[in-house]
């Protein structure tokens, strides 16, 4: 029976994680034997195509206990005697006392079904994302006496408690993470400084084709030919879409624009009514939620890629959005903001163009710059088409990943 990794996701799948899709389909590819366990349901209505190539079975766990209580119940029954039960129990029960919340309690009875339904031949545990899933994953693997290891990626390290994170790093074999900011800030927190690894998602350069050999030099000043600008990703506070209509706003009358949205999102309506009380609505499209094949198209049709991201007043922030990086391998120039860990992937005024977060005017001015550009554009698209190629492809971190589980059932790296 060969060892096989229990992996463990909030939702699966999400077409705002396709760098865990790809993960996943580029360690099954490297032999890994994968299981997946999602603590969700999916709700996005398409897939991405890695979605459809991904091999490893998918189980979903109660999204809440009370709509499957005998699984729960079941679940406690099997594994309440095994020596690590108690451990368990005593370390969920001091994270109760700390965080008195129903995600607490469903996080221990999500455990208890996990730690039964695993296979005996599941050799390890990782979990992506630090809060939810590394609990479950954590609360399992103390029952089942298995080593565990967790990818951390954005909200989840920001949101965190620093108790809760510190805990955790002291628990797991190793955890990698996606940027510097987010690295440094964990080693800060883990034993000794150890047991963080910086590892870059980077992109899977086979799914994305060369960009386009040019693009038209619209400069908005066609008002049949307006420049198209585009923006990806979901209308939450992080990524400061509402920032980005405040700017379009400001834009002059006479320069000519038309931006498309892509992505869903609980501020969606919010968006939309900020747009008409500015009278741009008849500028923006809202397309929703899109595969990545349609969203690729969206990328080579369009003129300018916008993420003005900033950090929410709950503390989360992106890391390294990795729709920056699908625009920049489209040679699709890229304006954002000095946020996390976007500047390690832009650099001002080379690769592309970054203002401060939550500042309308200085996006609204650097909009105007490049849409009245085209060789501008042309140039930041190129060089950071030729960044993201030989700095943040996905090969290297991939390998180094696999290596973490080569010996399943020691010390896991």
């Amino acid at each position: 029976m060969s060892a096989a990794v229990a992996v463990v996701l909030k939702g699966y799948p999400r077409l705002s994680e396709t760098f865990i899709a790809q993960e996943i389909r580029a360690l099954e590819q490297r032999g890994l034997d994968l299981r997946l366990f999602s603590l969700r349901h999916p709700t996005d209505r398409h897939v991405h195509p890695v979605h459809r190539e991904i091999r490893a079975p998918v189980t979903y766990l109660p999204e809440y206990l009370y709509q499957e209580p005998v699984r729960v119940v079941r679940g406690w029954r099997a594994v309440r005697r095994r020596p690590g039960y108690r451990p368990a129990r005593a370390a969920w029960l001091r994270d109760l006392r700390r965080d008195p919340t129903p995600n607490r309690i469903r996080r221990f009875g999500q455990a208890l079904v996990l730690a039964r339904e695993m296979p005996p031949e599941i050799r390890w545990i990782h979990a992506h994302f630090l809060h939810t899933p590394a609990s479950v994953a954590r609360y399992a693997a103390m029952i089942r006496d298995l080593p565990w290891s967790c990818s951390a990626h954005a909200k989840d390290v920001w949101t965190t408690p620093d108790w809760e994170k510190a805990e955790k790093l002291a628990a797991c074999r190793w955890l990698v993470t996606c940027t510097r900011a987010n690295a440094e800030h964990l080693a800060s927190l883990s034993p000794n400084g150890q047991r963080v690894e910086l590892l870059y998602h980077g992109l899977d350069a086979a799914r994305f084709p060369p960009p386009p050999e040019s693009r038209p030099p619209r400069d908005g000043r066609d008002p049949d030919d307006p420049v198209v600008l585009l923006a990806v990703g979901r209308a939450v506070e992080k990524k400061g879409f509402t920032g980005l209509i405040d700017a379009l706003a400001r834009l002059p009358a006479d320069l000519h624009w038309r931006l498309v949205h892509v992505g869903g999102g609980p501020l969606m309506r919010r968006l939309r009514e900020q747009a008409r009380a500015a009278g741009i609505d008849d500028r923006v499209v809202w397309t929703g939620a899109q595969p990545q094949e349609a969203v690729l198209s969206r990328y080579r049709e369009a003129d300018l890629f916008v993420l003005p991201c900033r950090v929410a007043a709950d503390g989360d922030r992106d890391g390294l959005p990795n729709v920056l990086m699908e625009a920049q391998s489209q040679g699709l120039a890229c304006l954002s903001t000095r946020v996390s860990a976007i500047p390690e992937l832009i650099d001002d005024g080379e690769t592309g163009l970054l203002v401060p977060p939550d500042d309308p005017a200085a996006l609204a001015a650097a909009l105007r710059r490049l849409i009245g550009d085209p060789p501008l554009r042309d140039r930041l698209g190129r060089a950071g088409q030729e960044r993201t190629r030989s700095v943040f492809t996905m090969e290297a971190g991939i390998d180094r990943l696999a290596a973490r589980f080569q010996s399943l059932g020691g010390d896991g790296g």
